[in-house]
């Protein structure tokens, strides 16, 4: 039986833990080729990289900064030397610094950019090189229901997710007549090891707030992705797919 991403390459950046972690695991699942990114977790990164060749398909993991433009051009070079081609970017790579306006030292600012929308660029603009002489590919850039609505105490985080939607939407205008799409996913509160740190208490009031009354889990983002990703999503492009239960309906 042919499983829905056989044959696809697919490159995912962040891929050592949480959200990106369960897009590698489910990829791998459903047949692709799987390249993914890591950076501090060198031993996160090779554990992923043994569990997913366990699923039968090709696999490899690369230590790379996706903030940094020639890591990234190398990065999809190496990629594309190793597997042959490139059908899938995800950009998942993301950090937060939180902090109110007032207190925000302008390096929480930077960072917060160059690894959350900078980073998009990067690998983007690298990706778009074997794409185009393909003429296919898909992009999903992972973003934030933070990005649509604002949040306070987040607003280097919010305006970093935010610049993925109109970067997302620019994209997607600017190659679709090449058969590249590009979309974005909008999580909203993903039960990971980074929400695992809160109060109980705000972490009931969260649930409380969303019409399914649950958190999402890395799992329900992965899905989304892997559909946006595939040829069962080939007549969407430049759109925001909010993974968030409800939260901002």
């Amino acid at each position: 039986m042919t499983k829905l991403l056989d044959g696809k390459v697919a490159l995912i950046t962040g891929a050592s833990k949480g959200i990106g972690r369960a897009i590698a695991v489910h990829f791998a699942q459903l047949g692709a080729q799987v390249a993914f990114t890591y950076l501090s977790s060198v031993e996160k990164g090779q554990q992923l990289e043994e569990e997913l060749a366990a699923h039968g398909t090709k696999v490899k993991g690369y230590r790379s900064d996706a903030s940094v433009y020639a890591e990234a051009e190398k990065l999809v070079e190496d990629v594309v030397a190793e597997f042959g081609k490139l059908d899938i970017l995800v950009n998942n790579a993301g950090i937060t610094q939180d902090g109110l306006l007032m207190r925000m030292s302008e390096q929480q600012w930077d960072q917060v950019m160059a690894v959350n929308l900078k980073s998009v660029f990067n690998l983007t603009k690298a990706a778009t090189k074997p794409m185009m002489r393909a003429k296919a590919g898909s992009i999903v850039n992972m973003t934030s229901v933070v990005g649509i609505k604002g949040n306070a105490g987040q607003a280097n985080y919010a305006a970093s997710k935010s610049g993925i939607i109109g970067f997302t939407k620019s994209v997607a205008l600017e190659l679709g007549s090449r058969n590249i799409r590009c979309n974005a996913i909008a999580p909203g509160f993903i039960e990971t090891e980074m929400t695992d740190a809160l109060d109980q208490k705000q972490v009931d009031e969260w649930r409380k707030a969303i019409p399914l009354k649950r958190g999402g889990s890395p799992e329900d983002v992965a899905k989304a992705t892997a559909f946006l990703a595939s040829d069962n999503s080939s007549y969407i492009t430049g759109q925001v797919l909010q993974v968030d239960g409800g939260m901002l309906t």
